[in-house]
């Protein structure tokens, strides 16, 4: 039987630019990072109060780009206050790309655009 979730990967073009946008835009740190016995270049980001982790993989030279389909997959992350986030991240240079709206159950939602087309999720549970 499975016992957890340990990460989740995914496939970009540009590793530095997504490490990047991870640790400025959410607060994610790098764990670690190597070279893949293929040969791809890997990032693993910690999240915070939580195990599982974030690979970021890039394919090594020649490989096929990566291409991402809107709406495939997304990342979803609490927030405690969704309009300080904003306002936070907006000082950085990143903005909200969808939202806030209010859902049904109370919790507050937006969304920011991740580097290659991934989307994350911002969540503020209602109170």
């Amino acid at each position: 039987m499975v016992k957890k979730l340990l990460h989740t990967r995914m496939r970009v073009n540009d590793l530095a630019g997504t490490i990047k946008f991870y640790q400025e835009a959410l607060g994610l740190t790098v764990s670690r990072q190597h070279t893949s016995p293929r040969g791809a270049q890997l990032a693993f980001l910690a999240t915070p109060n939580s195990d599982e982790e974030i690979e970021i993989c890039q394919m090594p030279p020649g490989a096929e780009p990566v291409k991402v389909q809107p709406d495939l997959v997304h990342l979803a992350f609490e927030v405690e206050d969704l309009a300080a986030y904003a306002a936070a991240i907006q000082a950085k240079g990143y903005a909200l790309s969808d939202g806030p709206t209010k859902t049904s159950s109370g919790s507050v939602i937006a969304f920011i655009d991740a580097p290659e087309g991934y989307e994350v999720e911002l969540i503020q549970r209602a109170r």
